[in-house]
């Protein structure tokens, strides 16, 4: 039987695929804080970027991005500005949604950057 969360195992690991052939470098992967857990950390020039990978098998409840709330949204920043302080950085940061859906045997990726601005 499938693991409960491969499909999202899988995602995340397209989500990096995808951001390392944009010339994006991967600093952590599943980083938590409290009740937070960033999926990805990556860094483009001087941006720091969470990441928030999503993926689905179906559009049928929404797409892949209409499942992050504003409380998720105030974890996943507390947690960035955790991560940012505890490795002394000084970059800009942003927050990304990569979202992923499975339609049969192939994946969409769509990368929502500052998606946080969107809500």
């Amino acid at each position: 039987m499938a693991r409960h969360n491969e499909l999202g195992d899988k995602g995340e690991q397209l989500a990096v695929d995808y951001l390392l052939k944009n010339s994006y470098k991967i600093i952590a992967r599943n980083y938590r804080f409290l009740k937070a857990e960033i999926d990805v950390i990556a860094q483009k020039e001087q941006v720091l970027i969470c990441i928030e990978v999503k993926t689905r098998s179906s559009v049928d409840f929404g797409s892949p991005q209409d499942f992050i709330n504003p409380k998720k949204i105030k974890l996943l920043v507390s947690a960035m500005d955790n991560f940012v302080i505890e490795n002394d950085l000084d970059l800009e940061v942003r927050f990304d949604i990569i979202a992923i859906l499975k339609q049969k045997n192939a994946f969409q990726i769509e990368h929502l950057k500052d998606a946080f601005l969107h809500f």
